[in-house]
């Protein structure tokens, strides 16, 4: 077992950026390379999207653009990779990568797919209350479209023990897919709620990539950041106590100091004493930082409590439809001639009898993000995008707004800028609610691919 393991976070999202990612494949001099890309609805459209479009591989669009980013550095130095880029599909994506192997030419490894979060067909029998609402699970049949388990580091673990140098799963919660290699490589014992706990703290400074090392923290004249157009993703220095040291390539932009280790510390943390994961209780409130030299900050006394009987299972919906579009006014008076506009749709959305649970027309530079919050003397801009929004239950009424907003240019105010339709102007709506399942009820599957020897 070694003393110290470095870990290196590969991406934050499904749309993070690739080259911060090959960097620490190629410079991060690192044991394992890990990407998070699943955000609470991205399986549920993965599912919306296989149900229309039947050449859908299922698994992370982007796929292939992050493998062959790094594998080429990764297979060198001997990294293992572990993502959960598999989405609904992680047999298939296994098997891609096992292909992407074979066309770059490198040497074949064991690829191991983890799988069994998905449980869609079955949540309703295990699952009693909505959390949010606390309604029975069974009122959201009729828009049920996916259930996906958040699964924790145990199969990934078992994964790595049987030799597999990528693992690659569906729904694992963030932290867990950083915490599988500190449990692997230092032999801890899954109940072990203290260093598990530690583990997965650090695994949560790791999960949202740049945003420890500067991104979604910059603040220009109050929280500056060198070279933030090129921030380097976080690599953690692991101990087998659980503490570590978070860096980051040397060069890159941005950087690790007590205030963003901090904010990325309680970012999405209800409460810092019960952090709830699938694999333990993590208590954020006995930890101590101290800044080591230039972005390096250590990280100690993260802790946890024993793990919960149960498992959140996120449940995708189906709600509705949203028709969006806009126009825009610039110059003196622009206001004014948005506020007209406004009112010609108003009464223009009676005419045509639209069918709308709620509307929207916001002024983006005006009140578009604080709404009725916006300060009734806020000056007036010197230009103003008008966005119209209406949420549906069809797509025929969603399309009601693109309709007349396309009237607004010739049919509306003067100096109206219109832009030419150039995508899809109605989107479903996937709604996300929660509940929880008991834990022995969503075993893992793990399959393996590739160099079996």
């Amino acid at each position: 077992m070694k003393k110290t393991i470095r870990i290196g976070s590969g991406a934050a999202w499904w749309g993070d950026r690739i080259e911060p990612a090959k960097l620490n494949a190629e410079q991060g001099d690192l044991d394992y390379l890990c990407f998070e890309t699943m955000a609470e609805a991205t399986v549920s459209a993965a599912q919306v999207r296989s149900r229309r479009d039947k050449t859908f591989p299922g698994y992370d669009t982007y796929l292939e653009d992050r493998m062959r980013a790094v594998l080429p550095g990764c297979i060198k130095r001997g990294t293992r990779i572990i993502s959960n880029q598999g989405w609904i599909n992680p047999e298939g994506a296994a098997q891609r990568i096992v292909e992407l192997l074979e066309e770059l030419g490198l040497p074949k490894v064991k690829v191991a797919a983890v799988s069994g979060s998905v449980i869609t067909d079955r949540v309703l029998e295990l699952t009693d209350r909505i959390l949010e609402n606390g309604e029975p699970t069974r009122s959201l049949a009729s828009s049920l479209i996916s259930a996906e388990a958040y699964l924790g580091a145990e199969p990934i673990v078992e994964a790595l023990k049987q030799g597999a140098q990528i693992v690659v799963t569906g729904r694992v919660a963030d932290p867990s897919i950083f915490m599988a290699p500190m449990m692997f490589e230092f032999g801890w014992d899954p109940l072990d709620h203290a260093r598990v706990g530690a583990g997965n703290g650090l695994g949560h400074l790791l999960e949202c990539g740049a945003q420890v090392t500067g991104g979604y923290f910059s603040d220009p004249g109050f929280k500056d950041v060198p070279e933030p157009w090129n921030f380097g993703f976080p690599i953690a220095e692991v101990e087998e106590d659980g503490s570590a040291v978070i860096t980051k390539v040397a060069g890159t932009g941005g950087a690790v100091t007590l205030q963003t280790v901090k904010e990325q510390m309680l970012y999405e943390v209800h409460d810092p004493a019960n952090y709830i994961t699938p694999d333990v209780v993590v208590d954020f409130t006995q930890v101590k930082l101290e800044q080591l030299g230039p972005d390096r900050v250590r990280v100690e006394g993260l802790t946890g409590k024993p793990r919960t009987s149960t498992l959140k299972v996120s449940l995708g919906c189906t709600e509705g439809f949203i028709g969006e579009d806009m126009f825009f006014y610039a110059g003196p008076g622009a206001l004014r001639r948005a506020q007209l506009a406004k009112k010609i749709l108003e009464e223009r959305f009676k005419i045509v009898k639209l069918q709308a649970d709620e509307i929207r027309v916001d002024f983006l530079g005006l009140n578009a993000i604080h709404g009725e919050a916006t300060p009734a003397n806020a000056p007036e801009p010197y230009e103003i995008a008008v966005r119209v929004a209406a949420r549906t239950k069809t797509r025929e009424e969603a399309a009601k707004v693109g309709r007349e907003v396309d009237g607004m240019a010739v049919s509306g105010v003067g100096h109206t800028g219109k832009r030419v339709p150039h995508q899809e102007r109605t989107r479903e709506i996937i709604g996300i609610w929660s509940s929880l399942v008991p834990r022995e009820a969503v075993p893992a599957r793990i399959t393996y691919f590739g160099e079996q020897s």
